[in-house]
């Protein structure tokens, strides 16, 4: 090795994406270079390095700048998903066009499950990619239902930026108010892109003025259309000042023309309005509108992206996608106005400094970190999606899953086109890919092992909805198990749980649909009917007073017979005490012998487990023992234990026993006009309010209601508040109920014995 002594040594330049500790300073030898692993040992003479660092540096930054990750959401129906169809077409990913619930059977090219096909509404986010004047766009189509908001939440957490589509007819609806706050919570710059402006009764400004009060969005159109309803021809672009008109037999040809005269007061007045919004936002902008300088156009655009991308803007765009009208404008604008990726400021959580937030700087130059934000179970296995944050990730490389500890290689990286995929070999910073074969759960971050970052934690929300299921033969178990597995791990709402007193399987969710797709998707996917009944609410029994227990259990028969007298008394435990049962042994001699005295407890134990009011197990007790009798040839375990048995439910009805119910703590947010009905509506349910409070326009009211009571309540606070109210609910503790549902629940448990 005496060539590459330290002076003449020729300079060892990594490619860009060299391990950031291996400085340019010091290069290694070039055989510790081969070992450090897959970088390319390339020679400069000394001169040549300054020059390789500059020309370096655009390398990454051009691919960067020219990449968008945006996502799609809106209400249900607005048109997202034909939406999307015609992006994809125009940017030459698909050939064809084919409509959601399409005449030709063939379905939109996004909604690749069979169900989403049928009922024509998107459940998966499905991932694609597409190229538009050079730039790659990564598009995330979300789904619109409230029961699937843990998609559109992972879908947010991923993206850049985001195109809120509004139905030109229905306006802002109950859904674009929750996934716009969504987007909010993620801080995600959007554009908004009023559709369907060919329907009857299509009104965009009044949609524009619904979004300043209802969403508090800062907005302002950039486009106005020409002719509306069935007159609807093109747009007028307020930026550029141009028309537009798509021709063609799918609105391919975009023809740019003149202003029509008959518009040019409207526009005119459009752009005056434009500017003076963002004006308010924007300092360098409002220089130029308060000396009455003419704004170029130029200006102007820049404006408009310095506003959006720092979420004090959205510009609102126009179009029908369905009749292939404005959609490739709109496309010009995600690539003006959205953030690529080095814009967005993304924080991990440092786990070696106690989850201090670091932000990362999102380069390929840095140590890899990526995000897993959804599981598909695919042909070949787990298909995961990442988000890479910051670094390079290589087909064949070692990662590190932070979660878990865990470190794995990467077998297969894929591109994903809903749910067709192309194989590539590597893939940096900004670029959203899918890798085969690595064992996570979503959620999950993945580094290169340099650091142990995480990214944010998800907000995930609590279930509020279950179903006992179980399958109808007993052979499918096996799948039917598997397919349970498999929904957990891809979606983080929905829990399986066993319930341990009727050994039922309980599944919960985020509303009765949201169950119901998944007992769907388990007949289709998994071929397994399942049979799904009201669940069962987890009732308690408890004594209320102290009532003596005196018992002897005598079974003569041939040989040893059975002998055991246990005398004491039970009563209730002091409320707050930490354990739900207690047995004390205050005998004094030796009256029992002590060997038994274990038994006799795991009789009251068993006892205990089934209250004779309506079978469930019974809580906060201790039980006494103070005396007894036993035999000397005849006393065994089993006799005591059986004793005890007895003993228990000889003196359970002299204890005043009463039913318990889980009371759960309900949140709900609701706008201030349903307050009365929904306050009524929880009153009707035996609920007590325990607080009410104003946020903005919502009511946010706080409540105790009892479980029992809360069966089908997302569906009926949906229809009461329009769709628009919200709410969650957790386990309080468990209250005695009233005499007359006592003695309803006991009437029916007797009727149920009785059929058995």
């Amino acid at each position: 090795m005496a060539r590459f002594s330290r002076s003449t040594a020729p300079r060892l330049l990594y490619r860009f994406y060299a391990s950031p500790k291996a400085t340019l300073s010091s290069p290694p030898s070039p055989t510790s270079a081969l070992l450090l692993g897959n970088f390319e040992v390339r020679q400069f003479s000394t001169g040549n390095l300054a020059r390789a660092k500059e020309e370096k540096e655009p390398w990454w930054k051009e691919s960067m700048e020219k990449l968008r990750n945006i996502g799609i959401s809106a209400h249900i129906d607005s048109g997202k998903t034909t939406l999307t169809e015609r992006i994809l077409y125009y940017t030459g990913r698909i050939h064809e066009i084919h409509e959601v619930r399409g005449k030709d059977g063939v379905g939109a090219k996004m909604d690749s499950m069979d169900l989403e096909r049928e009922k024509g509404i998107t459940i998966q986010s499905a991932a694609t990619y597409c190229t538009w004047n050079g730039y790659q766009i990564n598009i995330i189509d979300t789904p619109g239902h409230v029961d699937f908001t843990i998609e559109v939440e992972r879908a947010l957490r991923v993206l850049d930026g985001a195109i809120l589509v509004l139905c030109s007819v229905g306006g802002v609806q109950s859904q674009s108010i929750t996934v716009d706050r969504q987007m909010r919570r993620y801080e995600v710059p959007r554009v908004a892109f009023i559709n369907k402006l060919d329907r009857m009764g299509a009104d965009p400004w009044k949609v524009l003025n619904q979004a300043r009060s209802k969403l508090r969005h800062h907005s302002a159109a950039v486009q106005v259309p020409i002719g509306l309803e069935e007159d609807f021809q093109g747009l007028v672009d307020l930026v550029k000042l141009k028309a537009y008109y798509f021709h063609g037999s799918s609105g391919e040809k975009v023809v740019t023309a003149e202003i029509p005269a008959n518009m040019e007061t409207l526009v005119a007045e459009k752009r005056h309005e434009l500017i003076e919004i963002v004006s308010e936002v924007d300092d360098k902008l409002a220089e130029a509108f308060l000396s009455d300088e003419p704004i170029s156009s130029a200006d102007l655009e820049e404006a408009i992206r310095r506003a959006t991308v720092a979420r004090k803007f959205i510009p609102v765009f126009m179009g029908s996608a369905f009749k292939n009208k404005g959609v490739q404008p709109l496309l010009d604008g995600v690539l003006s106005y959205l953030p690529c990726p080095i814009e967005v400021s993304n924080y991990a959580l440092d786990q070696t400094k106690d989850e201090e937030k670091v932000m990362l700087p999102g380069t390929p130059d840095g140590p890899l970190v990526a995000l897993a934000f959804k599981l598909e179970e695919g042909r070949f296995g787990q298909l995961t999606y990442l988000r890479v944050y910051e670094g390079v990730i290589r087909k064949g490389d070692f990662i590190v899953n932070i979660n878990t500890g865990k470190k794995i290689k990467v077998p297969r990286l894929v591109r994903m086109h809903s749910n067709e995929m192309e194989d590539i070999q590597e893939a940096h910073a900004g670029q959203i890919v899918a890798v085969f074969g690595v064992d996570c759960a979503s959620g999950d971050t993945f580094t290169n092992g340099s650091v142990r970052y995480t990214m944010t934690s998800m907000n995930v929300p609590e279930p509020v909805m279950s179903l006992a299921v179980q399958p109808v033969s007993k052979d499918s178990g096996g799948q039917f198990s598997k397919a349970l597995n498999r929904f957990q791990r891809e979606d983080p709402t929905f829990r399986v749980g066993l319930d341990p007193e009727s050994g039922q399987t309980i599944i919960s969710g985020m509303g009765e649909l949201h169950l119901d797709i998944y007992v769907e998707r388990i007949r289709r996917e998994y071929k397994v009917e399942a049979t799904v009944g009201k669940p069962r609410v987890n009732f308690r029994e408890t004594i209320t007073q102290r009532a003596e227990f005196d018992y002897l259990h005598k079974k003569q028969s041939g040989g040893q017979g059975q002998y055991g007298r246990v005398i004491g008394y039970v009563e209730p435990l002091p409320p707050g005490s930490p354990t739900k049962f207690e047995f004390e042994n205050m005998l004094v001699g030796q009256a029992i012998p002590s060997g038994f005295i274990p038994a006799i407890e795991k009789g009251f134990k068993e006892a205990a487990n089934s209250g004779s009011l309506i079978g469930h197990p019974v809580e906060n007790i201790r039980i006494v023992l103070t005396d007894g009798a036993s035999h000397a040839v005849d006393s065994s375990e089993l006799a005591f234990k059986l004793a005890a048995i007895y003993a228990f439910r000889q003196c359970y009805t002299a204890a005043k026993p009463v039913i318990l119910e889980p009371i759960m703590l309900v949140e709900l947010k609701v706008p201030t006009e349903f307050q009365g009905t929904v306050a009524g509506d929880i009153n009707k349910r035996k609920g007590v309010i325990v607080g009410n409070d104003q946020d903005g326009d919502d009511s946010i009211i706080t409540a105790h209601v009892p479980l029992n009571n809360m069966f089908g309540y997302s569906t009926s606070l949906r229809s009461m508040t329009q769709g628009k109210g919200e709410f969650t609910m957790e386990y309080q503790e468990h209250l005695p109920v009233s005499q007359d549902v006592q003695m309803q629940l006991v009437n029916t448990y007797k009727a149920s014995k009785a059929a058995e």
